[in-house]
């Protein structure tokens, strides 16, 4: 017994909140853990934040000591609890922003009692022992020596320094890449994620706090002479040709342009979509322009025609902001605006997003029916979602305006051997020797989606849009692409083609249809769609143009510091002719660059600074004070 009273009680506390961690990380909530290296991480994390918030006891008199011990278990406790219960009604983790969601916040008050479990009892067990034996001095507590303190910082520092490179070994990036929280909890624990959270949103609401909305003046200016700087004109007469039908957005996931007429052994790789280029408006010189917000990036473009941020994900640190966006606007029309897509409401922070921007409904995959024959991959296949959700559109009151977002061919490409049905291709790259399976698999679930439209008498009141959102194959896979596209090397000049994704506006009834090589990209999705909806857009502060106009701006930009001219193309800090791909002078480029800089800064401005609040779009003026 005296060896037990010789241990201090800031290890034993340690001990036990860290074993509580690990229990409610692994067993309460649902974080997938796909290896030992995963699992390892997560057992360091839990037992390293502990250990560094209970020595810090060691620093205090033993009264204090005491007393820090027992309300730090507490509220770590509480902390804990308070998110299980908000994961259990959100499958989500509570952030500083969705503090501040009303309606968030009234959903979950209003059902504390159904999502408290009598068994989350014993998740206050480890408070219970504490407290009894900081009361009854069981453990040691007592004034620690200087040496003794100075070699526990450097233990409780080195764990938490081992927990942060095996997270960065795992998931490189990480905090760049907070738009999913579950990555961020399962790598680094739930209470270093509350420290960054609170660090992030600090730092970005500080750029909100100084902003004034004079910032737009100068903004408005550009765009009005910029994009605006003429009278646009079609080159087909599109406008207003969507008024009254529904618009169908589909998400392509991870499809590139190169697939697209490309053929395996023979045999064509995308037989329905080589078809569909020649019965709708297919636009093959169009780009993706995301970062690493990868689909909510995407999405954020097409809603409103701002660019993504540099080193972050809009949706995740911005989603309190003002918008103007399509779903927002489009609703003078009558049209509802609504989301599908089979993964998790809360990744990419969707379930916040969506209600910023406008959506009525968001049918996450608590929607969709799941067994063991239409889930692989990333979650729900591409066939059955696509099905589900036709039913589900049937009971909307039209029109509407639905997204749907798909998953089969998301990385790593993951397919059935029975669901195959084109050969695997054969290189180095089990990524790309995948991916042909998964997008040709994409291809006949939209094949299978059309069919389903017009059972249903769904496709002629409609206009479908197919794009892909971003890149599959990254540039780790050169060689293999090289091999693919049987080129001998890809150049950072080919790494841009690789980067355009195929875009698809098809309208049933319609008999001018046409391939489309002007240079374009995803920030002139609203323009496009306002315009065939028929609405006037003077006052819009957008980045982007009518895709079927033929006063364009003359360069396309990327958040990577690529830019796409009419002549010239810069990438890699080198500058090529567009055309042909030879290198170029850089003075040829140097004006394209200013002009993408200066945009891309216009929008960051924007989105850091919330300025839309100060922006009344129906009169196209500055509001002299903001209006809360």
């Amino acid at each position: 017994m005296s060896k037990i009273r010789n241990i201090p009680l800031f290890i034993i506390a340690a001990i036990l909140v860290g074993i509580k961690s690990y229990i409610v990380y692994r067993f309460y909530f649902d974080l997938s853990i796909e290896s030992i290296f995963q699992e390892i991480i997560l057992i360091i994390n839990a037992f390293a934040i502990s250990a560094f918030f209970f020595f810090l006891a060691v620093w205090m008199k033993p009264k204090r000591q005491k007393r820090y011990i027992k309300y730090a278990s507490l509220i770590m406790g509480l902390i804990i609890f308070g998110n299980l219960l908000y994961y259990r009604n959100f499958t989500d983790f509570v952030t500083i922003p969705t503090l501040f969601q009303v309606s968030n916040a009234g959903d979950l008050g209003s059902s504390v009692l159904s999502l408290f479990y009598v068994t989350d009892i014993l998740l206050f067990l480890d408070v219970i022992l504490i407290f009894n034996f900081a009361n009854k001095e069981t453990f040691l507590i007592k004034e620690f020596t200087g040496l003794f303190k100075r070699r526990l910082v450097v233990v409780s520092l080195a764990a938490l320094a081992l927990n942060l490179t095996l997270a960065e070994i795992e998931r490189p990036m990480l905090f760049k890449r907070g738009f999913d929280r579950e990555y961020l909890v399962k790598n680094v624990g739930l209470f270093a994620f509350h420290a960054y959270d609170i660090i992030l949103t600090a730092s970005t609401q500080s750029k909100r706090l100084f902003a004034d909305g004079s910032e737009i003046n100068e903004i408005e200016e550009y765009v009005d002479e910029t994009i605006y700087k003429n009278d646009r004109v079609n080159s087909a007469d599109l406008e207003g040709i969507a008024d009254g039908k529904n618009i169908i957005y589909i998400a392509a996931e991870s499809l590139q342009t190169f697939m697209i007429d490309a053929e395996l052994n023979g045999e064509e790789i995308t037989p329905f979509l080589n078809d569909l280029v020649d019965d709708s408006y297919y636009f093959d010189n169009f780009y993706h322009q995301t970062l690493l917000g990868k689909t909510s990036d995407h999405e954020f473009l097409l809603d409103n025609s701002l660019y993504p941020l540099p080193n972050s994900a809009v949706y995740f640190t911005h989603a309190q902001n003002e918008y103007h966006s399509l779903p927002k606007i489009i609703e003078q029309k009558g049209y509802d605006s609504y989301a599908f897509h089979a993964n998790n409401g809360s990744f990419w922070n969707r379930n916040t997003m969506y209600e910023t921007l406008g959506y009525d409904e968001f049918y996450d995959e608590e929607s969709y029916e799941h067994d063991d024959e239409n889930v692989f991959g990333w979650g729900l296949e591409d066939k059955a979602f696509f099905s589900q959700t036709v039913d589900m559109m049937k009971e909307l009151e039209e029109p509407y305006y639905a997204k749907l977002i798909t998953l089969t061919n998301h990385f790593p490409f993951d397919l059935p051997e029975e669901k195959a049905t084109i050969e695997k291709f054969d290189s180095n790259s089990n990524t790309l020797n995948q991916y042909v399976q998964t997008v040709r698999y994409l291809d006949e679930s939209i094949e299978q989606f059309f069919a389903e439209l017009k059972q249903a008498g769904m496709y002629e009141d409609s206009i479908i849009i197919i794009m892909g959102d971003h890149y599959g194959i990254s540039a780790y896979h050169n060689d293999a692409t090289a091999e693919f596209l049987g080129m001998d090397e890809i150049t950072p000049y080919d790494e841009v083609q690789l980067e355009r994704v195929p875009l698809f506006i098809h309208i049933p009834g319609h008999d001018d249809h046409q391939v489309i090589s002007t240079i374009s990209g995803q920030i002139d999705f609203k323009p496009t769609m306002l315009n065939m909806l028929g609405i006037e857009n003077e006052n819009d502060i957008v980045f982007g143009n009518d895709l079927f106009s033929t006063d364009r701006k003359d360069f396309i930009a990327m958040r990577d510091g690529t830019v796409i001219g009419e002549d010239y193309l810069l990438t890699s800090e080198s500058c090529y002719e567009r055309e042909s791909g030879e290198l170029s002078d850089m003075e040829n480029c140097a004006d394209i660059q200013e002009r993408a800089l200066q945009e891309l800064s216009y929008s960051d401005e924007i989105i850091y600074g919330d300025l839309f609040r100060f922006y009344d779009f129906n009169e196209g003026e500055i509001i002299e004070e903001e209006e809360e």
